[in-house]
């Protein structure tokens, strides 16, 4: 059989995206490691999924792969590519829809301009249902790591993020913090970790490890969770800019019981088909 498939991204964190409302197959791990290898497959940091939904009001179930094959509650990025995939391919003329994911309902606007605001929910902020592991919640928590101890802000955003502050990102080792933060035993769910530099109250640079997938050139659930983070420690206004490697989006969160708003856009590449 043929499988189509659109080569899509968000501030080049990259995806490949499935319609499984007009086709018809099983996802498996083997099936999304395989898509997702740059020498050897396709090449993406996750696999996204359009499929009916489960539920009769909503529009949409979305469902994200890793490229490891683990599925995964949510991704802000994917998120607007998805909302410009079924806007494009003509499966809905709706220009704000809502979705189903693991992590719950989300609502997803396609702009005049065609950048997309998703509206990414409440941030959890309960250390029992981030999951992380401490006494009581805060806005800053200790954590051991290697040798010595650093400061975190732990938030959800439909999946767990990890926030360190640093004094800049370009000297930071990402890549030897970011794997063992991602496996640290207090985040039993393991977890995404994102390394901010403050650079004034309204603009954050970020680098994101994210788990099961490394470093990307953006995140946007990473995005969501310093904004709500920095905010909390008291460093950021409620409306950011938040600068990643692949390009910028602005998030705004007004905090409480507040859902947080992201903006950002989303690229198609290429169209294509895989024959299995």
């Amino acid at each position: 059989m043929l499988l189509r498939f659109t080569k899509m991204h968000g501030c080049g964190n990259d995806f490949v995206v499935l319609d499984l409302i007009t086709q018809r197959f099983n996802i498996s791990e083997e099936f999304v490691r395989n898509i997702a290898d740059r020498r050897f497959g396709i090449g993406c940091d996750q696999v996204l999924v359009v499929e009916p939904p489960q539920q009769p009001e909503i529009d949409f179930r979305y469902r994200i792969f890793n490229c490891d094959g683990s599925e995964v509650e949510q991704c802000g990025n994917g998120a607007r590519c998805f909302a410009r995939f079924v806007l494009d391919k003509r499966l809905t003329a709706k220009k704000r829809v809502s979705v189903e994911t693991k992590s719950g309902i989300i609502e997803l606007s396609i702009t005049d301009h065609n950048q997309v605001v998703v509206d990414m929910g409440v941030p959890i902020l309960n250390p029992a249902e981030i999951p992380f592991q401490a006494e009581a919640q805060a806005v800053a928590y200790s954590l051991d790591i290697a040798d010595h101890t650093i400061q975190i802000g732990a938030i959800s955003m439909g999946n767990p993020h990890a926030v360190l502050q640093v004094e800049d990102i370009d000297t930071e080792l990402v890549d030897h913090l970011g794997p063992m933060l991602e496996i640290h035993p207090r985040f039993p769910k393991k977890v995404n970790v994102g390394f901010m530099e403050v650079v004034d109250r309204g603009q954050i640079n970020l680098r994101v490890y994210e788990r099961g997938v490394g470093e990307t050139l953006a995140c946007g659930t990473g995005a969501c969770a310093a904004v709500v983070s920095g905010i909390l420690r008291g460093l950021l206004d409620h409306q950011v800019t938040v600068n990643l490697p692949g390009g910028s989006l602005h998030i705004e969160w007004f905090g409480g019981e507040e859902s947080v708003y992201m903006t950002g856009p989303a690229e198609t590449v290429f169209d294509g088909q895989i024959h299995l």
